[in-house]
């Protein structure tokens, strides 16, 4: 299509769209009208924003059958967590019901189900983000080891419409749905063994694992936390000036860190270190351009001040930045093997990789 037909055609379909989503209203003083239009042009799109979202998950669940679904069997539950963090109207209805949301649960196709199986909570990162298929090979390879997955779609999470994405908790509420998640797990699925339970999470998800860790030491026997968010009051600091209003807007936190810094601290790992009772992994990268290594050294000296054992390994300049183990790099596989053979220490998978070749073998057909 020539350019000049696609940069006519363009505005008429947005038109199309922003008429089909959000009627524009015609004020009577123009002033008020061009800046009501633009502030529901701003919303019409914000509201597109959250109808892709949906649209991309429901593709991306279809995926995962077609990327796991020969290793192991998939569904997606339906269960709750804690009421919401911000009740506008605590008196309505229903106003302090359970948060309903969706985990993700990855079976072993070839698991003994006369025999308990060990589970393993896998958070994803990015907070306002999804468990997607971007896990492939980390399914298949902790499924080929015989652990049962549980992945959940935390408050905030996207794909779900603008308000589950409004009842964000940033190292709050969303805790607790993960922790949810876990029990859900060994309530429900008799094969379960909630005494063989661990939590793993990278970034974002990272937090989740060390936060629910601190907060329920008796529930999980082993965790890793790679390149964690471990001080929000840090992070927020060197991250774009954009990157804070996500945490203070009405239907979140509500306020900056200058406004309520113990608020900040309260939603970071690194200020509940004393917690502390797990064995736990941590890794982080020196050339991670979105979790700054210098934020997870800040936990590691942390936890080393209050005389906690726990092992971590710092990578240096390690290709791929933030997400350095989690590619299919040979460098990665070989620290996915390292992350593996701790968590099979705890855990004692039927299958726990011996080698990089275990590991190649199952997550790569």
């Amino acid at each position: 299509m020539p350019n000049k037909i696609r940069s006519y055609m363009l505005p008429m379909f947005l038109a199309l769209i922003l008429s089909w989503l959000l009627p524009l209203p015609a004020p009577s003083d123009p002033g008020t009208a061009r800046k009501d239009e633009k502030e529901l042009i701003q919303q019409s799109f914000t509201e597109l924003g959250h109808r892709l979202d949906q649209l991309e998950k429901a593709v991306d669940d279809l995926l995962w059958y077609q990327k796991v679904g020969d290793v192991a069997l998939i569904d997606k539950v339906f269960h709750v967590g804690p009421p919401p963090a911000n009740i506008k109207n605590p008196t309505a209805m229903g106003a302090r019901n359970p948060v309903k949301f969706w985990s993700y649960v990855f079976i072993p196709r070839n698991i003994d189900r006369g025999r308990k199986c060990p589970l393993l909570v896998l958070p994803h990162g990015g907070s306002h983000a999804n468990f997607t298929t971007y896990h492939t090979h980390i399914i298949r390879e902790l499924t080929a080891q015989g652990y049962v997955v549980v992945a959940p779609e935390y408050r905030g999470s996207t794909g779900y419409g603008r308000s589950f994405y409004e009842k964000v908790d940033y190292g709050g509420l969303e805790v607790d749905d993960c922790h949810a998640s876990r029990d859900y797990m060994v309530e429900n699925y008799e094969f379960v063994d909630g005494k063989r339970a661990g939590i793993i999470g990278w970034s974002h998800g990272g937090l989740i694992a060390l936060m629910n860790i601190f907060e329920h030491p008796a529930d999980y026997q082993v965790a890793f936390a790679g390149v964690p968010v471990s001080d929000l009051v840090m992070r927020l600091g060197y991250q774009s000036p954009d990157y804070p209003e996500e945490f203070s807007a009405p239907f979140h936190i509500g306020k900056t860190v200058n406004e309520n810094v113990k608020e900040y601290q309260r939603r970071s790992p690194v200020w509940h270190v004393k917690k502390l009772q797990t064995p736990l992994l941590i890794h982080t990268n020196t050339n991670d351009d979105d979790v700054y290594s210098i934020e997870v050294e800040h936990l590691i000296q942390a936890l080393k001040a209050e005389g906690k054992k726990f092992e971590y390994e710092i990578f240096n300049e390690a290709p791929g930045g933030h997400s350095f183990d989690r590619i299919d790099t040979q460098l990665a596989k070989e620290i996915r093997l390292k992350i593996y053979k701790f968590l099979a220490g705890y855990l004692r998978p039927p299958h726990p990789f011996a080698s990089l070749a275990d590991l190649n073998k199952a997550g790569y057909r």
